[in-house]
């Protein structure tokens, strides 16, 4: 997502009458929400005199056709102009309103390695002495000191996650003390391959070359020619959204959005 309008930006020639911080805030929404707003304003010959991009989560469509602001925590929506807004978005199968982002197909896996990387997190500053099963066979002298072994067992334990399990069993079995580890077993969750299995899911959802993303491969082979990789990057996904971003300039009857030409040398080089 991130590099997506990154690209966009850095192709993306600015006027006076869009500036490029304005657009690099339409891209994000509208990559975030693929619903994107522009809040046009117009002189009195309904020429284009400025455009400033509207935060996509705060902006909604009225069955009017009217697009209105959206806040339910400072008051009622303040409801805009007629063709004061302009809206940008991928069609949807159900309804032809708002846009729905492409990548909510890899929320789980984004969930999932979030999931995987709390519990190693957990793991880790609850301490390796805890999450065991501490087993005492042999007979201690008095009750006390059995409470207090307990009570040591009780305040070794970490912040958080593991709990420990004191077994009293006197006169039990032979071995005396046996320490059971629990933690050895969770700690084999396959960490590693939940975080790659969910990273490759969310790349696939967001359709962006990893040798883009600066992560590092895990063969030896990589990931193959770079600039290819943003060629085709740029073919398949940018040049689409700049497409889609120029029927902008359709809706408001100006040039307002322009972009330099696709330079591989520029993009890989720079």
């Amino acid at each position: 997502m991130v590099t997506k309008r990154n690209v966009l930006t850095s192709l993306f020639v600015p006027s006076e009458k869009l500036s490029r911080r304005d657009f690099e805030s339409l891209v994000q929404n509208f990559l975030v929400f693929n619903n994107g707003y522009l809040q046009v304003q117009r002189s009195r010959m309904g020429s284009v005199l400025k455009a400033t991009a509207r935060l996509a989560r705060h902006t909604r469509r009225g069955i009017n056709g009217n697009y209105y602001h959206v806040d339910y925590y400072h008051g009622n929506p303040i409801e805009f102009q007629p063709d004061e807004i302009i809206q940008v978005f991928n069609p949807d199968i159900q309804q032809d309103m708002y846009g729905i982002p492409d990548y909510l197909s890899s929320v789980n896996a984004i969930l999932l390695n979030e999931a995987a990387t709390l519990f190693r997190r957990k793991y880790y500053k609850n301490g390796a002495h805890a999450g065991y099963i501490l087993y005492l066979s042999d007979a201690l002298t008095t009750q006390q000191d059995v409470e207090n072994l307990e009570d040591a067992v009780r305040e070794s334990k970490g912040a958080g996650n593991f709990k420990n399990l004191f077994m009293y069993v006197p006169n039990g079995k032979p071995d005396g003390v046996k320490v059971i580890p629990l933690a050895e077993v969770a700690a084999k969750d396959e960490f590693m391959n939940i975080k790659i299995a969910s990273r490759d899911d969310q790349l696939a959802g967001h359709r962006v070359p990893p040798q883009l993303m600066g992560i590092v491969p895990n063969n030896t082979g990589g990931f193959g020619d770079i600039k290819k990789a943003a060629e085709v990057f740029y073919w398949h996904e940018i040049y689409p959204l700049q497409n889609l971003l120029m029927d902008i300039n359709n809706q408001v009857g100006q040039e307002l959005i322009t972009f330099n030409d696709y330079s591989l040398t520029a993009i890989t080089d720079s």
